[in-house]
């Protein structure tokens, strides 16, 4: 920023007028910025589901994970949120004794066959999951170990266990509270506490802008906030009135087996278009490098879901498997442009590469086929 001689104060900001932010220092002194424009790009902080008694005194939080000074050891994790699957995998991995909880489905407003394929791979490979469960308190025994106490919804039980770590990952809150915005007249959604705003990102008050994980309906993701914050500053001074496309944003969970996707889930396509219009083609395959070292491939698997006319436009992609970001972020651009079944066929793959098993999808699950890949 101070090569491009942009100030930049390192305090504490918030409005004074719809027009004036005045920032603080730790050591209390005070600065004053007055701006035609101003953008709330504050971000989020996860929260602490601080209805559980010692969840905030005794837990931690993803954020909290990588400054450990020590292993977190035996570790429980209870989730909303991917990141929850992301640490535990990579918990699991380094040898440590981790168990996800989770209250109802895994990976929230992902395609649920895959999520479940993702949770599948993770528990083959030693995470423990607690299904139908949540906590209900929090204590510290005389041995420094937390004992957590929760609901087992199935069996209708109170159970216990002690644990070194216990890790939150029940969401992110927008950081805003300090900011005045009520003051100024930004309207917030009373619930969420994030910022509405409209397609040009502008809040209630127009000449404020907000962009990123503490605007309402928006990815949570840095990426589309990076995207969103450039054309915005292109509408403000560069004479552009391009807008923010939100649809088809692709993204990554970074489990030990990778879920990639862009487009709407199964779930999601059958309730905008009903299952009678819609096409899933889907292939469960073994990549070339779990072959020698003999790694299980079961939960390695592609889907697509297009509508049934004739064009069949794309409207979904899903791929769990090695390097899954890297495959979902080519096609991105075909579904983005609006690429359909027809034209995916004509596309020659890479061979001996995962993410030639897309170019070679042909068996859709109306057809009730072994969708397995057999060979070259």
């Amino acid at each position: 920023l101070l090569n491009r001689r942009v100030k930049y104060f390192n305090m504490k900001g918030s409005f004074s007028d719809p027009y004036t932010v005045r920032g603080l220092t730790k050591a209390g002194k005070e600065t004053v910025v007055t701006a035609e424009n101003i953008v709330i790009a504050t971000g989020g902080r996860p929260k602490y589901p601080t209805h559980i008694a010692g969840a905030l005194e005794y837990g931690i939080t993803s954020d909290d994970l990588f400054w450990l000074k020590e292993s977190p050891g035996k570790t429980l994790t209870p989730f909303v949120l991917n990141v929850s699957l992301e640490c535990a995998g990579f918990l699991t991995g380094i040898g440590l004794d981790t168990t996800v909880m989770m209250r109802s489905i895994p990976l929230r407003g992902f395609d649920q066959q895959m999520a479940s394929l993702v949770t599948e791979h993770m528990e083959s490979y030693g995470t423990k999951f607690l299904k139908r469960c949540f906590p209900t308190k929090v204590e510290k025994l005389e041995s420094n170990r937390l004992q957590v106490t929760w609901k087992n919804t199935e069996l209708g039980t109170e159970e216990t266990d002690s644990f070194d770590t216990v890790m939150w990952a029940v969401g992110r809150a927008p950081d805003t509270e300090t900011l005045n915005l009520k003051t100024v007249g930004v309207k917030t959604n009373s619930e969420t506490g994030k910022i509405i705003v409209d397609a040009s990102e502008a809040t209630s008050v127009p000449h404020i802008y907000a962009i990123g994980d503490i605007t309402e309906g928006r990815p949570e993701l840095t990426p589309t906030a990076i995207a969103a914050g450039k054309l915005l500053a292109r509408r403000l001074f560069g004479q552009s009135s391009e807008l923010m496309d939100y649809d088809n944003v692709p993204t990554t969970v970074f489990t030990p087996l990778e879920y990639g996707c862009v487009g709407l889930s199964e779930e999601a396509a059958v309730e905008c278009y009903g299952s009678d219009n819609i096409e899933v083609y889907h292939a469960y395959y073994k990549p070339l490098e779990f072959t020698v070292a003999e790694r299980d491939a079961t939960q390695c698997y592609v889907k697509m879901v297009c509508l049934r006319e004739s064009e069949q436009r794309i409207l979904g992609l899903h791929f769990i498997g090695p390097n899954a970001g890297e495959v979902i972020q080519g096609f991105a651009l075909g579904i983005k442009c609006g690429a359909t079944y027809p034209q995916l066929m004509k596309t020659i793959g890479i061979h001996p590469t995962c993410a030639e098993e897309i170019t070679k999808l042909h068996i859709t699950k109306r057809s009730g086929l072994d969708a397995t890949v057999t060979g070259c």
